[in-house]
């Protein structure tokens, strides 16, 4: 029998994303992406801050116990939780206007990888981009993607992976130092299992739990890309996962009801909550980005 994760905050959100712990704070953040909101909540499920941006927010990297670099609509955010304001630390310049970002990672080295998007989804295809920020630098990597999900990276920091708007997750050697590509991208794992795959995390092992949209689920991939575990869920539209709690060992999942139907929605009351589970192997601790 597989496991299953419980319900953490009824949040209600639309496109809930890119969800990280807060290792100074220790507190879950994650954001509705439609609404242009970041939220947080203790250890206890108690939701303790709501933020509203102008634009879309989709990721953030932590800078300090007081700020973040959030990932908005074409640019990133330098963002003062206690001010509840922010200043642009570099403008995402070559994006196209209708486009926002979406799955992005902070690489063990500092590096923020960050993902763009269409607003109109699949409907217009292949305008994705992902780019690097590193110490005031910005260089895109990957351009004329679908959506771009499923970024994040080993242990080591030697190897990234990411997917776009399918089922075959890619892969590629990284500088350790960096958070540069050094190597050139090939599949990892196309999967045979339900949905598709949204946003990933890597433990501690090296295992990547990959959520699955459409699919009810998170599945916890080896290296080799062998399934090695599913946890189910009570909603359809998983994104993201991530570990957090003092001992980064509760895996929390994020997840959506944009798109459902009534009829849907009516079975699936939770959908666009946060969910927790208590795993066996811990994550990674989140890496401080390097502005």
């Amino acid at each position: 029998m597989n496991a299953r994760a419980e319900l953490f905050v009824d949040s209600r959100c639309e496109v809930g994303e890119g969800p990280f712990w807060h290792p100074l704070l220790k507190r879950m953040f994650w954001f509705d992406i439609p609404n242009n909101t970041l939220l947080s909540a203790d250890a206890n499920g108690h939701v303790v801050d709501r933020f509203t941006f102008k634009d879309c927010v989709a990721a953030a990297g932590v800078i300090d116990a007081d700020r973040l670099a959030i990932a908005q609509a074409g640019a990133l955010i330098d963002f003062s939780l206690s001010a509840d304001s922010g200043k642009v630390v570099v403008e995402l310049a070559d994006e196209p206007a209708d486009n926002r970002t979406n799955d992005s990672r902070v690489h063990p080295s500092g590096a923020f990888w960050i993902g763009t998007m269409s607003r109109r989804g699949n409907v217009e295809p292949r305008t994705g981009n992902i780019y690097h920020f590193r110490e005031g630098r910005l260089t895109r990597l990957l351009a004329e993607l679908g959506i771009p999900n499923s970024t994040c990276f080993s242990p080591d920091g030697r190897r990234a992976y990411y997917t776009h708007t399918g089922d075959t997750i890619f892969t590629c050697a990284t500088d350790p130092a960096t958070g540069m590509p050094i190597g050139t991208w090939e599949p990892f794992i196309t999967l045979d299992a339900p949905g598709v795959a949204d946003g990933s995390v890597i433990d501690s092992e090296g295992y990547m739990w990959n959520a699955r949209w459409d699919g009810s689920c998170v599945l916890r991939i080896a290296p080799d890309g062998r399934i090695d575990r599913q946890i189910d869920l009570p909603v359809s539209r998983a994104t993201c996962p991530a570990f957090g709690g003092d001992d980064l060992r509760t895996l929390y999942i994020t997840s959506a009801r944009s798109g459902l139907t009534p009829e849907q929605l009516e079975r699936e009351p939770l959908a666009g909550g946060v969910f927790a589970i208590r795993v066996d192997v811990p994550g990674q601790p989140e890496p401080l980005i390097r502005l």
